[in-house]
C-alpha cells in the first residue's frame, strides 16, 4: 500500500485557477461567505450562516484555537536596505516559553534580502502606549533554507507583545499584497487563543459569534484543541509524486479534557474545522497506536508514513487509541500533551476520527487536496467544478466547503 501511495502522482490533483478567483480581500460579513455543500451525491450552495441548518443532528465541531503572530519583522539598515526577519518557530524552546520570555529568545526564521545582511546585529525600535522600545535580531547558522536568530529587546515585555507590536501579520504569498491594518483583525479567527501560526486555519475565519449562537442553539456542541500552522503549509508538491515530497513538522497541543469529550462523542458525527484540525485528531490516533506497542515512548512525533506503515492502528478503535493518551498523560502527571506532527493524510488514507470537514478550497497540488480526496475521493473535482462555474472566491480568504462522509 505504501509504495503506490508513494506513487500517486501530484499532477492529478491540478485543476486551472484563474487569478482573478483568488480571493484577495476577505468580503465584508464574515459569514455571508458562500458555502459549497457535498452531502452524498448532492452539491448544494449556501451562505456560511446556513452552517448550522446543514450539520447532522448530534454533531460535534473541533476547532483549532491557534492564533497567528505578527510574524514578520522589518529591520531598516543605515544604508536604507530593508530586511525581512519572518519568524517561523522558537528554536529549540517549546512555543509557550518563548512567548513568555521577557530579555531574549532564539527563533528559526527567514530572512528576506539576506545578502544585504553583511554582519554585526539589526535593530528595530517600536512603540507601545507611546513608550518607545528596541528589539535586536542577531543572525547566527543555517538551518535548510532558514537562519537561527537571537533576538534581545528592552522594556521587560514578553516575546508575545514584542511581536504584536513591533511585526507585521503574515498574509499568504499567493495573495501578492503587503497586509493592512484590517488584516491584523481579518486574517486572525474570533476564537484564535494560543499564539504561534504563521498562517490562520482559515477554515475558521467564516464563524462569528451569531454562528456560534446559533450552533449552541441547534446542541452542535463545540471542542478546541490546537495545531500552530506553519509556513509550510502553502508549500506545493513539486515533485512528480508525493512519495518525494517531505511534510512540514508542526505542533499540537490537546487537553486530557479535549480526549475524553471526544471519546465521549464517539458513535456521534463529529465534524473537523479545518485541515489543520483533522490532521491532529487523526496524529493523536496514530500516537495511540504507538503507544500500545510502546508506552514508554517520552514524546508525541507522528510521522509522515506512520498510517500506512503500522499495521495495529487497523485494529484500534478510537477511544482505545486516545484512552491509551490519557493513561500516557496520567503516567506523566500531566493534563497537557505538547507533540507535533508530521502527518500526510492521502488517497488510501483510512480516516479514523472525523466524519466530516469544514474546509476552505486550496491551491491546486497541495497536501491539502489530497487531505480532502481522501475523504471524499474524485468527487473534489466536480465540487471545484461546481465552485468554479458559480462565482466562489478561492484560498484563504475566499469561501468555504462543508464535506459530509
Amino acid at each position: 500500500m505504501l509504495s503506490e501511495l508513494k506513487n500517486i502522482a501530484i499532477a492529478d490533483y491540478d485543476y486551472p485557477l484563474p487569478e482573478e478567483r483568488i480571493a484577495k480581500f476577505p468580503i465584508e460579513q464574515r459569514d455571508h461567505s458562500k458555502l459549497l455543500c457535498l452531502k452524498g451525491d448532492d452539491i448544494s450552495e449556501h451562505h456560511f450562516y446556513d452552517l448550522p441548518d446543514l450539520l447532522p443532528q448530534d454533531t460535534m465541531l473541533v476547532f483549532n484555537d491557534t492564533k497567528v503572530i505578527h510574524a514578520r519583522l522589518f529591520f531598516r539598515k543605515e544604508t536604507g536596505a530593508v530586511i525581512e526577519v519572518f519568524c517561523l518557530e522558537p528554536h529549540q524552546m517549546p512555543v509557550v516559553q518563548a512567548f513568555e520570555q521577557r530579555e531574549r529568545c532564539t527563533w528559526t526564521c527567514f530572512i528576506g534580502n539576506n545578502k544585504k545582511w553583511k554582519s554585526g546585529p539589526l535593530t528595530l525600535e517600536f512603540s507601545i502606549l507611546n513608550s518607545q522600545f528596541s528589539i535586536q535580531a542577531t543572525r547566527r547558522e543555517a538551518v535548510g533554507n532558514a537562519w537561527v536568530v537571537d533576538f534581545e529587546w528592552t522594556g521587560g515585555l514578553s516575546f508575545a507583545e514584542v511581536i504584536e507590536a513591533a511585526g507585521v501579520i503574515p498574509l499568504p504569498p499567493y495573495l501578492n499584497r503587503q497586509a493592512e491594518t484590517s488584516d491584523a483583525t481579518r486574517y486572525q479567527t474570533v476564537y484564535a487563543h494560543h499564539d504561534g501560526s504563521v498562517a490562520a486555519p482559515t477554515a475558521g475565519l467564516h464563524f462569528t459569534p451569531e454562528v456560534f449562537d446559533n450552533l449552541k442553539s441547534k446542541g452542535i456542541q463545540t471542542e478546541y484543541i490546537t495545531l500552530h500552522v506553519g509556513a509550510g503549509t502553502f508549500k506545493p508538491v513539486s515533485t512528480d509524486t508525493i512519495g518525494e515530497h517531505e511534510m512540514h513538522v508542526e505542533p499540537v497541543h490537546v487537553t486530557a479534557d479535549n480526549l475524553r469529550h471526544i471519546i465521549a462523542h464517539q458513535g456521534k458525527p463529529l465534524i473537523a474545522v479545518g485541515t489543520t484540525s483533522v490532521r491532529t485528531l487523526e496524529s493523536l490516533y496514530w500516537f495511540g497506536v504507538q503507544l500500545q506497542s510502546n508506552p514508554d515512548l517520552d514524546h508525541m512525533h507522528v510521522n509522515q508514513w506512520d498510517p500506512y506503515t503500522v499495521s495495529q492502528g487497523s485494529a484500534l478503535r478510537m477511544d482505545e487509541s486516545y484512552s491509551n493518551i490519557l493513561a500516557w498523560l496520567e503516567r506523566h502527571d500531566t493534563d497537557r500533551l505538547d507533540g507535533e506532527t508530521q502527518l500526510m493524510i492521502a488517497p488510501g488514507y483510512q480516516y479514523r476520527v472525523i466524519n466530516g470537514l469544514v474546509t476552505n478550497f486550496h491551491q491546486p497540488k497541495s497536501t491539502l487536496l489530497l487531505l480532502v480526496s481522501a475523504l471524499i475521493g474524485d468527487r473534489w473535482k466536480e465540487c471545484y467544478r461546481y465552485a468554479l462555474d458559480h462565482g466562489f472566491r478561492f484560498l484563504s480568504y475566499g469561501d468555504s466547503c462543508l464535506f459530509l462522509n
